[in-house]
């Protein structure tokens, strides 16, 4: 069963919440997020990506990338940015996107539980990119980024929150620079916290829908103190890690597409020609969203393709093979265009479905041939693989809107 607790988050004084919170590290290249911090003094970006406030021929893996990464985040403590919380606490997190509003609880959850399994993962992590968190984290013996997890929704949970935003200010309420809302409210009393703590120890799984780089890097983190400190009791902060969890019921999954730099050698023709073997391809006049399993659009040489594949191709009682993204993995990427391994061929490149079809076209109007958007992998589909031990091939889900960072901190130590 799941462990949360409260904790004594570092976290923005009320008026400078809107200031400080920036997107996760990761959504940016190098070159977005120099641009992204520049006239943001309080930036959380400045922490997460320290580089983006260094010479800009610096490699994001210096040491001294890290060290700046303590520098920055004194700099606004010093400042009074942040404050430290009296006492252990819970928060509300909310954020609205395009009329639409999920509500998730701030806590911070046992490494144990991943280590054990309670926590379940869906997708590989990088080593490249594990390591970056790794030492990021410990530069600043703190983890700064929400781990994003969804469970399935319980009301008991579900009532104790909405009593709160029903009965209650929030701390921060603020509209970001992207049109999204983000409201938290704080839970500070001792029997709200007890009944929340009592009712996720009834959860049997979490599952970490975004973020798996730094959950791992948070327990690596935290296992590291624990050599460190052979007589821990397992109440210390290092072991746990923040998190934000929202139940399944509320999340909204996003196509997660790709482009390819060529054809493998076919031309246009030879291409469609092997297409059909597969799918069924009719050219459209415009671009389309899929609406339905099975169903992927196709951006070639100025023109729109629907291709469907037949419903025999997710009979599988492997739940990795009934997704779409496997489907356009194993009889499309690998086969025709000689993508073995996506993870690690420079051909590819995967576009998140909020920069929307217009990124397919402009990618293949400059570095890339061919285009595919897909149908969004689901809740129940992620829920069911990682209950199965089983992993999605990578870049199948794309959540929105993106928690923000610099919110909350767990202090490690």
């Amino acid at each position: 069963m799941a462990t949360i607790k409260a904790f004594r988050a570092i976290r923005p004084q009320p008026d400078k919440a809107a200031d400080v919170a920036a997107l996760p590290y990761d959504v940016y290249n190098r070159a977005e997020a120099a641009l992204a911090v520049k006239g943001k003094p309080l930036s959380f970006l400045r922490i997460d990506r320290p580089e983006t406030t260094m010479a800009e021929d610096i490699s994001i893996y210096d040491p001294a990338v890290y060290e700046q990464a303590k520098i920055n985040f004194a700099a606004l403590t010093d400042a009074g940015v942040f404050l430290r919380e009296e006492k252990p606490c819970l928060y509300i997190y909310e954020l609205t996107m395009d009329g639409r509003t999920q509500t998730g609880l701030v806590s911070v959850a046992a490494i144990d539980d991943y280590l054990e399994g309670v926590i379940k993962k869906h997708e590989n992590t990088r080593d490249d990119k594990a390591a970056d968190r790794i030492r990021h984290v410990d530069a600043l013996a703190a983890n700064t980024g929400p781990i994003f997890l969804t469970y399935r929704h319980r009301d008991d949970v579900d009532s104790i929150i909405r009593n709160v935003k029903e009965t209650k200010q929030p701390i921060y309420d603020f509209t970001a620079d992207d049109g999204v809302t983000h409201r938290v409210w704080i839970i500070d009393e001792e029997e709200h916290i007890a009944a929340l703590e009592a009712a996720f120890a009834q959860i049997p799984a979490l599952y970490i829908a975004d973020g798996h780089h730094r959950a791992a890097s948070a327990v690596t983190v935290g296992q590291k103190y624990r050599d460190q400190h052979p007589g821990y009791t397992g109440e210390e902060p290092f072991n746990y890690f923040l998190n934000v969890a929202f139940p399944d019921n509320t999340l909204h999954v996003m196509d997660y597409n790709r482009v390819v730099a060529d054809l493998n050698g076919l031309d246009a023709e030879s291409f469609l020609a092997r297409l059909k073997d597969v799918t069924n391809v009719q050219r459209v006049e415009a671009a389309f969203h899929p609406n339905a399993k099975g169903c992927f659009a196709m951006f070639l040489d100025d023109k729109w393709y629907s291709l469907k594949a037949p419903a025999s191709a997710f009979a599988s009682e492997d739940p990795v093979k009934r997704l779409d993204v496997s489907f356009l993995q194993n009889q499309i990427l690998a086969p025709i265009l000689g993508i073995a391994d996506p993870k690690a061929d420079s051909r590819i490149d995967f576009v998140g479905g909020i920069r929307g079809l217009s990124e397919l076209e402009r990618r293949c109007h400059t570095d890339m041939r061919v285009a595919f958007a897909l149908y969004p992998t689901s809740i129940d589909e992620l829920m069911q693989i990682a209950d199965a031990d089983k992993l999605m091939p990578p870049k199948s889900t794309w959540f929105e809107p993106k928690l923000r960072s610099g919110l909350f901190i767990h202090s490690l130590i």
